[in-house]
């Protein structure tokens, strides 16, 4: 008894953090357990998760749901104005000015600072309206009719506001010809994404649509297979990126493979220049391969792999493959992050855009690991975002076979958020992202780390049907 007593005492300490510091205090080894009660503590929904945990026809699902996602082979086909590959767009025939935006659904009386400056800025873009003022009345008119780019197979990031003369790129699936879109990306600086307004922020989309686009689509129609962005996000994840809030690695590759063909188009001087200083360009095209990937595995019945996951500046919402079309929501959550100099939280717009769409198919936060150099972008350690990429494979349903994490010893990105296993284990899905003035006009004003709320998936928990109530 006395040799037991002597013994060095080792507990593990569940719950409360604070509950260990006694013991801690006295001397014993307190090892911490991360356990947090399933589906937040709400009894009817832990029993919910416990029937699906480990249902076979779930599991079964799962299984054709990613194996879909990651069959998806995304190529770049063209550059199109939007009204010309995407209906809802095409003012000539519907008689209707509609414009598509980031996130979950929302009327102009509810958006956000920086998503109302993306909408005046594309009614004077498209001629709707004379003046800022106008163009505000406009869309208070009831005038514009606004729709969730997630909606149409598109994306766009920050704001996502998407006008009908405005360039898209066409991403394609070869095997299956099914096809995503998303605008060009601005650059850095005064963008209408993150809602600048001015002169210089129309002159820049002006000239994108009627020189960067033709040269772009000139230059890529050399290359009769299109480009694939598969074979770019593997490298780049080799060099530094995680595809999401850092793509100079991507960006470089993909330059380098136009450079050529860009430098025979009429305007290519120009066009290299803009592109060579636009360390963002990539985002785009990762964001349309992504939707192209987690589309595939949307709608398999019974599955709760995570295929949307989009902010508008006011809600952040999921979409889960077997429970259709609806739009699971939370309030948007503050980014926690490094801001410009002036800057601080309290000018910060909540989390708004598409671009989580690549945390959805196994990159940004989730491929973290891969790119340690942005812990100095949108804070935190190295060993931080080493730890995230790990956090992130326990709620997730595979490893992506192409896209690996060299610090992780190769091993793929996590991929496929598994609605349960966030709610068994509370770990909240993490997105790296830009910040935005909360004001309309302004702009970027910092970067960092934000986390899908957990309402989001107790919402999508409670209504999800269970393969019973499903039918065969």
């Amino acid at each position: 008894m006395n040799a037991l007593l002597a013994a060095p005492v080792r507990i593990a300490a569940v719950g409360v953090a604070e509950f260990a510091d006694a013991p801690r205090t006295a001397g014993a080894q307190v090892t911490p357990i991360d356990w947090r009660p399933p589906a937040g503590g709400d009894p009817e929904l832990a029993w919910k998760l416990a029937e699906l945990t480990g249902h076979p026809r779930v599991q079964e699902a799962n299984d054709v749901a990613v194996s879909r996602l990651l069959a998806v082979r995304p190529v770049w086909r063209d550059v199109r104005p939007a009204r010309e590959v995407l209906p809802v767009l095409d003012d000539r025939t519907t008689a209707e000015r509609v414009l598509l935006h980031a996130g979950p659904p929302v009327d102009w009386a509810d958006m956000c600072g920086p998503m109302r400056a993306g909408v005046i800025g594309a009614a004077l873009l498209e001629g709707w309206a004379e003046t800022p003022e106008k163009a505000e009345l406009l869309a208070g008119s009831g005038a514009l009719r606004f729709e969730p780019c997630h909606h149409h197979e598109a994306v766009g990031p920050m704001g996502g506001i998407t006008s009908p003369s405005m360039p898209v790129l066409v991403v394609e699936d070869p095997a299956t010809g099914r096809r995503s879109y998303a605008n060009l990306n601005e650059g850095a600086g005064r963008c209408l994404r993150y809602g600048a307004l001015g002169d210089d922020v129309l002159d820049r989309l002006r000239w994108m649509a009627d020189v960067l686009a033709p040269a772009l689509r000139e230059a890529l129609h050399t290359l009769p297979d299109g480009l694939d962005l598969r074979a770019v996000t593997a490298q780049a994840l080799q060099m530094g990126d995680e595809c999401h809030s850092r793509n100079t690695a991507a960006s470089a590759l993909l330059l380098r493979d136009l450079a050529a063909p860009l430098a025979r188009t009429a305007h290519g001087p120009g066009v290299l220049e803009f592109l060579a200083g636009n360390h963002y360009w990539f985002l785009n095209f990762s964001m349309a391969a992504s939707k192209l990937a987690t589309s595939a595995a949307h709608g398999v019945p019974h599955s709760t792999l995570v295929t949307a996951f989009a902010r508008n500046g006011v809600e952040v919402g999921i979409r889960v493959s077997g429970a259709g079309d609806a739009w699971f929501t939370a309030p948007a959550a503050r980014v926690e992050g490094l801001y410009f100099a002036g800057y601080g939280p309290d000018d910060a717009n909540p989390d708004i855009g598409d671009s989580a769409i690549t945390e959805t198919n196994g990159l940004g936060g989730f491929a973290l690991a891969a790119a340690p150099a942005i812990t100095g972008f949108v804070g935190g350690t190295v060993d931080q975002a080493l730890r995230t990429s790990r956090d992130m494979a326990r709620i997730t349903l595979a490893r992506h076979e192409a896209y690996r994490l060299p610090a992780l010893g190769g091993i793929g990105s996590p991929v496929g958020i598994d609605l349960r296993a966030v709610l068994d284990t509370g770990i909240e899905p993490v997105v790296t992202t830009g910040i935005a003035h909360r004001e309309p006009g302004i702009g970027q004003i910092g970067a960092g780390l934000v986390h899908a709320p957990l309402e989001c998936f107790r919402k999508a928990l409670a209504a999800f049907p269970l393969p019973e109530e499903a039918g065969p």
